[in-house]
C-alpha cells in the first residue's frame, strides 16, 4: 500500500530523515536503506528529454534529476533497473541509460549485473538507445553483449535510421573497445611485465 505524499513532504523526509523499506526481491528479505525522494526522481525520467533534431545531433536530459539520482547511486541502482524492466518509451529508456552510464563513471559497482535488463533493448531499432547501450557496454566489457553490438553495427550499416548523427561511431568504438580489451588479455597471457 502507497501513501502519497506531497513533494514538500517528500523533501522533509530526504532531508531528516532516513527511511528503512523491506523489499522482497527472489524470495528473500533485503533491508535497504533509500530516500523516497530517489524513487520519485527515477519515476520522472524520460520528461522533458529533447531527442536529436535537424538542430542538435543528441539529446538533453534533465541534468537536477540525474544529479540527484546519482547522489544516492548505490540505492538508486536497483530503482532505475526495476524502472528499465518497465519504460514504455524511448524517452523514459534513454535518460535511464543515461543514469546508468553516469552511475558507471562514478564507479557504482554492479551495473555489469543489469545486463539482464540491458538485453531487452539489444534488438531496438532507436540509434539513440543503441549509443547508449554501446555506451554502457564500451565501459562494462560484458562478454554476452558483443554479439549484439556487431548485429547493431550491421543494422546501422546496411539500414541506418538516424538522420542527425551517426550511431557507427559509438557502436563500432565499443567493438573497438571489446576487441582491445580481450585481445590484449589472451595476447599477453603467458607473459609477465
Amino acid at each position: 500500500m502507497w501513501v502519497q505524499f506531497p513533494l514538500g513532504a517528500l523533501c522533509f523526509l530526504y532531508y531528516n530523515f532516513s527511511i528503512t523499506l523491506d523489499i522482497f526481491e527472489s524470495q528473500f528479505m533485503i533491508t535497504q536503506k533509500i530516500c523516497p525522494i530517489i524513487n520519485y526522481n527515477v519515476s520522472q525520467l524520460g520528461t522533458g528529454v529533447q531527442m536529436p533534431n535537424h538542430k542538435r545531433n543528441y539529446c538533453q536530459f534533465n541534468e537536477q534529476r540525474v544529479n540527484e539520482i546519482l547522489k544516492q547511486a548505490d540505492h538508486a541502482l536497483p530503482v532505475v533497473d526495476e524502472f528499465l524492466k518497465t519504460a514504455q518509451t524511448e524517452q523514459q529508456v534513454c535518460e535511464a541509460l543515461y543514469v546508468l552510464d553516469r552511475m558507471i563513471d562514478n564507479k557504482v559497482k554492479d551495473v555489469d549485473k543489469l545486463y539482464p535488463t540491458l538485453s531487452k533493448f539489444n534488438y531496438t531499432h532507436s540509434p539513440n538507445i543503441q549509443v547508449l547501450l554501446a555506451g554502457i557496454y564500451r565501459k562494462t566489457l560484458i562478454p554476452d553483449a558483443y554479439g549484439p553490438l556487431n548485429r547493431m553495427l550491421a543494422q546501422q550499416i546496411y539500414y541506418p535510421t538516424s538522420p542527425f548523427f551517426d550511431p557507427t561511431e559509438e557502436i563500432g568504438g565499443a567493438i573497438l573497445e571489446y576487441n582491445r580489451s580481450y585481445g590484449v588479455k589472451n595476447l599477453y597471457k603467458n607473459n609477465t611485465i
